[in-house]
């Protein structure tokens, strides 16, 4: 024991020692003042930051640094200049997510710095009110590709920190080699130095928490070229940027970012601060680059109706889906998605049929595609017919040619920079040919959606699918899904495909039917894909479908009214001048939720809460701004407020 205290107190000193031999070069606070980020160069010439937030102190000096196959920018650096950039103003608009119409000011310094080879590295840092975002720039051009071969980007947080934490699984492991997809559950409230369980790292976004103060760290604004990254930790519980697997790749292709110069990493981002400015952040959209479309007439977020999400494989059929989209009509919403196999076992002459008839319902049809060549053993069908530019245009232009709205596209191999690449073309391709996109069995957006606003959702999720498979999961609902709102749904649309009002084959349920319809408002997702059947739905009461008939899927405006992380969430929602409030109780007791809607000016509310049993729904009209609300284990509300005199609310720009 006496040992283990030297060796602890050695360490410290050496930490000591070394942040005080290190020279503070940049300094860079939010707009408010808020926020520190102190950037400091030692006397090894290795660079590092820390991050205060007021006065506590929430990212400890970590290493910054790439290296690449010729060059290292890691040690023996030299500081070259320090220059202070004009503020950054930015204002655009999205077509997904918490809300449509986004500003982000930030203040702005690059710090440059040289290796022994004379060669400048370019750190840009950016600090707003609500966080802190770097990346690594490489200037001039180039004739030769480069290869960044690592980064020693650190994130240390103090030790007392906890984390919620989702591993990343292994590559071409679980069903059909499959993995990693983002669909594994998050770690609650974890000690720093917790190993991942899949010895793969974790993902983005991850979210730690030190005294009262949060922050979750993402990245976003990659170029094509640059992988996707994720997390890695060691036994002192420090966090390190971690490069994807050399096997996840699209066929014959690279998983390291290789490009010629100028080369731009992706932006590092934290955000920071109270558990609301985490969750009403946009951050991870803010640094993502700008819109790349000059037509997004076609662009329509909605909600849809599907099949597949109870009754699997074998209803994948003509009867069945023309049955949807009556289903779909019925309530006035815009879509069904045709899932896997559809080429057989309805085909293509079929297929236009179906199309056809939707249209004359004031519906619209989305289809399924396996993204796959070799990387992975799946059978579903169309396979490999996206592989190439000439073959997406083929597909594509059929498609387009039947009326079809968009594609669902499954089972790519992972955070690879070949996959990145495959993602742009594919939305590119699509664009061209007026086609919304949905991926699945897939890596997280990463700001995507703003860059393509035809990118609509990404599953990056264990969603309701593995409820349907498995009791263990859908034991654990409750917690999972106030977990998503607080983490992978923060940023990037999540298609989750929530909602069931009935029986779930071979799984108890354990959630009822009041937690459930808080679903659609608590994650966000452009196309909303409900796994409710008509069957269900023709048993609901007349004010749940009313509700559901005219629910929004995109808003003007989010609030998180109160919640913890696992355990409770109650979150506020505009859509032009109606408030949409939903919450739900993770925890294994009954709990009091005093909610206060001053914020809204109502002329009506309505209170959708739950009933005696599982699938009752009890509605109650509201007269009052303060309410108090008991929700058992596993339950939930949802308040619906009309005409809101205290906001502008303008008919929303999207479409």
């Amino acid at each position: 024991m006496h040992v283990v205290n030297q060796i602890g107190l050695l360490f410290a000193a050496l930490v000591i020692t070394t942040a005080a031999q290190a020279t503070e070069v940049a300094t860079i606070r939010s707009p408010d003042q808020q926020l520190t980020l102190l950037v400091d160069l030692d006397e090894q010439g290795q660079l590092s930051y820390q991050v205060q937030s007021r006065s506590d102190k929430v990212i400890e000096p970590s290493l910054l640094g790439i290296t690449l196959n010729n060059t290292d920018f890691t040690k023996r650096l030299s500081l070259a200049a320090v220059l202070k950039q004009p503020t950054v103003n930015d204002s655009y608009q999205l077509f997904t997510g918490k809300q449509q119409l986004v500003d982000y000011h930030a203040n702005s310094t690059v710090v440059s710095v040289t290796n022994q080879q004379h060669e400048t590295l370019n750190v840009r840092f950016q600090v707003s009110n609500d966080g802190v975002a770097f990346r690594y720039e490489l200037d001039g051009e180039s004739s030769d590709t480069r290869v960044v071969m690592s980064e020693q980007t650190g994130f240390n947080f103090p030790s007392e920190t906890v984390a919620w934490l989702q591993p990343k699984a292994q590559a071409q492991s679980g069903w059909m080699n499959t993995n990693p997809s983002y669909e594994e559950e998050y770690l609650q409230a974890t000690a720093l130095t917790t190993p991942a369980i899949t010895n793969n790292g974790w993902v983005y976004p991850a979210l730690f928490k030190h005294q009262d103060q949060y922050i979750l760290i993402s990245e976003a604004g990659g170029e094509d070229y640059y992988s996707g990254t994720n997390l890695t930790n060691n036994s002192q519980g420090q966090f390190k940027v971690r490069f994807p697997d050399q096997r996840e790749v699209t066929s014959n292709g690279g998983y390291l970012p290789e490009h010629t110069l100028p080369l731009l990493s992706p932006w590092r981002l934290l955000v920071i601060g109270t558990l609301q400015t985490v969750t009403e952040s946009t951050l991870g959209t803010d640094l993502a680059r700008p819109n790349q479309l000059t037509n997004t007439d076609f662009v329509k977020p909605g909600i849809a109706a599907w099949s597949w999400g109870l009754l699997k494989d074998d209803f994948t059929t003509f009867p069945v889906q023309k049955q949807f989209i009556d289903y779909a009509a019925d309530m006035h919403w815009q879509y069904v998605l045709i899932d896997a196999d559809w080429d057989q076992k309805i085909g293509w002459e079929k297929m236009q049929q179906l199309a056809a008839y939707a249209k004359q319902k004031n519906v619209d049809l989305w289809v399924w595609y396996n993204s796959s060549g070799a990387w992975n053993n799946t059978v579903y069908s169309p396979k490999s017919a996206l592989l190439t530019r000439a073959d997406r245009i083929k597909h594509f232009a059929k498609l387009q040619a039947m009326g079809i709205k968009g594609i669902k596209v499954d089972f790519f191999p992972g955070d690879g920079s070949s996959v990145m690449a495959y993602y742009e073309a594919m939305l590119k391709d699509a664009a061209a040919h007026q086609l919304m996109v949905n991926f699945h069995g897939t890596t997280l957006p990463r700001g995507l959606q703003r860059t393509y606003p035809n990118l609509m959702t990404s599953e990056a999720v264990k969603g309701f699918e593995m409820i349907s498979f498995f009791q263990a999961f859908a034991d654990k609902e409750a917690q999972h899904a106030a977990t998503l709102v607080f983490t992978r749904n923060v940023f990037d649309p999540m298609d989750f495909t929530p909602m069931v009002l009935g029986d779930i084959p071979n799984i108890e349920r354990k959630t009822n039917n009041a937690f459930q319809l808080a679903l659609p408002i608590l994650f966000t997702s452009g196309v909303q894909h409900l796994v409710t059947t008509p069957e269900q739905m023709a048993k609901v009461s007349a004010p749940v479908k009313t509700y559901l008939q005219s629910l929004p899927t995109v808003w003007d405006e989010t609030r998180l009214l109160q919640g913890s992380p696992g355990k409770h969430v109650v979150m506020a929602r505009r859509r032009g001048c109606n408030w949409y409030i939903a919450g739900i109780n993770a925890e294994d007791k009954a709990i009091t939720l005093n909610i206060e809607l001053s914020f809204s000016n109502f002329n009506s509310a309505q209170l959708l809460s739950a009933g005696k049993k599982l699938t009752e729904v009890e509605t109650q009209q509201l007269d009052s701004k303060q309410l108090s609300i008991k929700l058992n284990p596993n339950s939930g509300f949802v308040i619906i407020t009309k005409g809101d005199n205290n906001n502008e609310c303008t008919t929303s720009v999207a479409h």
